[in-house]
């Protein structure tokens, strides 16, 4: 006769079956939200439109505060065109970047969702991801595109190094997905601050801001949820290892969100001392790299990827908490 299961078991046993039906429960909300709110890039966006055009004079590209450069000394005694210009090269260069991270993402999206099974509730809503991150790719080109100016997004080297991510799920999903939160939640910082700034934008680029903001929030919902799925039930050594890695890809992926484009830099002649002044040595940049960050770093702490071992690599990245 089989022994009856302990109290202890069967309540643990509850308790898996719960969080299941729970994870189970915000996938297919996701899935839900993405039929019922979603944009098309040619359909919901008006190009056209005589406010929307870009002129590279219009002082609305000028820096936002957000944006160090923007409070600098140098920049503010540049010609007015010549400060619309650098801030419209800047969210150019931003869209390209943005729409490079997208392309990698989709094509680890899809590797990842060609092995899942029958019946997982995963596979629909990736779908439904691919399908909107395509979208956004497709915005991001099209406003680079009518900008007319020669921006190049990631440095070749980088660009050839990342053409590893897409095959990451193939390797570990929840390293993919640390990946993902490390490309989406500084965007998502940086555009959520810009928005709430006070300062008038162009409306185009507003547009395309809220657009992106709205369905990215669900993403990165379906990135933090597989992961609070996933992490605790990984092999402890292999949560060690994700441990380890996390911050330093953490930290390199803020950053190039974050930094300034090199062409920007060459074309303006922005002198060294301004850009290290303002994006690589100041207290306000460190802060900055940090808090584009902090959701996904609580994140690892709550799943148990933060010890006293990988807190260490997390503050030699420069991205554990800053004193304000």
């Amino acid at each position: 006769m089989t022994p009856a299961p302990s109290s202890t078991a069967a309540r643990e046993n509850d308790e898996t079956v719960a969080d299941k039906r729970a994870y189970r429960a915000v996938i297919e909300r996701l899935s839900k939200a993405s039929v019922d709110k979603h944009w098309e890039p040619y359909k919901d966006i008006p190009w056209d439109d005589p406010d929307f055009l870009i002129h590279h004079d219009d002082p609305r590209w000028e820096l936002p505060e957000v944006d160090k450069l923007g409070a600098h000394a140098w920049y503010r005694s540049r010609p007015p065109e010549v400060r619309s210009k650098i801030g419209l090269w800047r969210v150019a260069t931003a869209m390209k970047i943005g729409l490079q991270f997208e392309n990698l993402l989709k094509r680890g999206l899809l590797n990842y969702a060609y092995r899942l099974p029958n019946g997982s509730p995963e596979f629909r809503y990736v779908y439904h991801e691919t399908i909107e991150e395509g979208h956004h790719g497709m915005m991001f080109q099209e406003f680079v595109n009518r900008t007319r100016l020669p921006v190049r997004g990631m440095p070749g080297p980088l660009s050839a190094i990342a053409q590893v991510a897409p095959w990451i799920p193939l390797i570990s999903t929840e390293l993919f997905f640390i990946f993902v939160l490390g490309g989406e939640d500084p965007i998502d910082h940086v555009q959520r601050k810009v928005l709430k700034d006070g300062q008038k934008h162009h409306p185009l680029e507003e547009t395309i801001m809220r657009i992106h903001i709205a369905e990215e929030a669900r993403h990165i919902s379906f990135a933090r949820h597989y992961l609070r799925n996933r992490v605790p039930r990984m092999p402890r050594y292999r949560r060690l290892l994700l441990g380890v890695i996390s911050p330093i890809i953490l930290g390199i992926m803020a950053r190039i969100m974050l930094a300034p484009p090199g062409s920007m830099i060459k074309e303006f002649r922005i002198p060294r001392n301004v850009v290290e002044e303002v994006y690589l040595r100041s207290p306000a940049a460190s802060q900055e790299i940090s808090d584009s960050v902090g959701k996904t770093r609580e994140l690892c702490a709550e799943v148990g990827l933060v010890n006293g071992f990988t807190r260490r690599i997390w503050k030699v990245m420069g991205i554990w908490r800053v004193a304000a």
